[in-house]
């Protein structure tokens, strides 16, 4: 089954690409600053991004002296993006569906992933190919939305009884595709319980870091005030886990 190519359409690709993610890069995600918290030294490191966009994470690694890194993507337009701002030999971009993907047996030392893994139907088969591809102490850390925010079936604000905002959850328990209507109609999503996604780590062979249910520092609102809601229920999920030596 082939991951659904929508960062390819025309509307998806020109919504995300106002997000301040895509125009400021890492530092245009709020959670970025935990992110770097758990994850590991890179230098020296092999390093492969699952879902690279625009190839901020390749760079940043190489920043922090990543002897090269490997950077994958289903959609033609985002490397056409990452190729061309990336002036960097020791960067390598392929195109791949995550779904059916192959990678060499201990070929890295990092897989990394930022917000990607959700939109992956057949992820038990993916952790199974990471965790072979990763040398003996390596680690997996990704973000992923966190199935409170993937669960309700119209992502949409409610009111309580005292006039405060508030976020339904509406079948939590029952897990599969979700769709939903942003910057394309029908974008594809794949609900997870939180234990899920931990039982399928532990599953194919990985010790649990750490884990974050992210949300926003007053700091960070008061600095953007659109971050607000996202204080009410996490988002996103990071996630950092290793491979035994």
């Amino acid at each position: 089954m082939m991951s659904q190519n929508i960062y390819d359409d025309p509307c998806f690709f020109a919504g995300y690409a106002t997000l301040p993610r895509s125009v400021h890069g890492l530092e245009g995600a709020p959670e970025w600053p935990k992110m770097q918290e758990i994850l590991p030294s890179l230098k020296g490191k092999q390093v492969i991004d699952l879902g690279c966009g625009y190839g901020w994470f390749c760079r940043w690694a190489r920043a922090q002296q990543a002897e090269n890194v490997i950077g994958i993507d289903l959609s033609t337009k985002m490397l056409e993006c990452a190729v061309e701002m990336t002036q960097d030999y020791s960067i390598t971009y392929q195109q791949a569906d995550l779904e059916t993907l192959s990678l060499s047996p201990e070929q890295t030392d990092l897989i990394y992933s930022s917000l990607t893994l959700h939109y992956l139907s057949g992820i038990s088969s993916l952790l199974s190919t990471v965790y072979q591809a990763l040398k003996p102490g390596g680690m997996l850390v990704f973000s992923a939305e966190h199935p409170i925010y993937t669960s309700p079936i119209n992502q949409t604000w409610c009111i309580d009884n005292e006039g405060n905002k508030a976020w339904p959850v509406n079948q939590y328990q029952k897990e599969g595709e979700r769709l939903s209507n942003w910057f394309a109609d029908g974008v594809k999503k794949q609900h997870r319980k939180l234990s899920t996604w931990i039982n399928l780590l532990i599953s194919a062979g990985f010790e649990i870091i750490e884990m974050d249910e992210w949300g926003p520092s007053a700091a960070q609102i008061a600095k953007n005030p659109l971050l607000d809601e996202e204080k009410e229920r996490p988002m996103i999920f990071l996630m950092s886990v290793r491979k035994p030596l």
